[in-house]
């Protein structure tokens, strides 16, 4: 895995994967005023931080227990009254490593790069090729 012309992290995908941890519990809620609660019970369920986007209204977070541990969250989650528009359990993606690396997606690294060598579209668009380089 490249970070800015970096080597970050070596390995095949699924062994980056394990590094950033099994399984992610992703919980979309309907009411946005019902978001710092449910996030309060998706910490309380899950391993590590949990990662909340207030434009989605998504919550994020590593989790183990498959999908016994989500039933037990989307239970939770009822009990308190807190209504759910997506729930679901994945693995995490190539995305979340680089993430979970760098703090930063890895777009926005490449538009940055784009940027400051001046390779940006009139419009603020870039060529990047899946590599994250122009």
């Amino acid at each position: 895995m490249v970070d800015s012309g970096r080597i970050i992290a070596r390995g095949t995908a699924d062994e980056l994967k394990a590094q950033v941890g099994g399984e992610r519990v992703e919980v979309v809620v309907h009411d946005p005023r019902q978001l710092a609660d449910a996030a309060v019970v998706v910490r309380r369920c899950c391993i590590g931080e949990a990662s909340v986007e207030e434009h989605s209204r998504r919550i994020t977070a590593p989790s183990t227990g498959g999908a016994s541990r989500l039933v037990a969250i989307i239970r939770e989650l009822d009990e308190a009254g807190i209504v759910l528009d997506d729930v679901g359990l994945r693995r995490p993606t190539l995305d979340d490593v680089f993430l979970t690396l760098t703090g930063h997606v890895a777009e926005d690294a490449a538009i940055r790069e784009a940027d400051e060598a001046g390779e940006l579209t009139a419009n603020g668009e870039a060529s990047i090729s899946p590599a994250g380089r122009p």
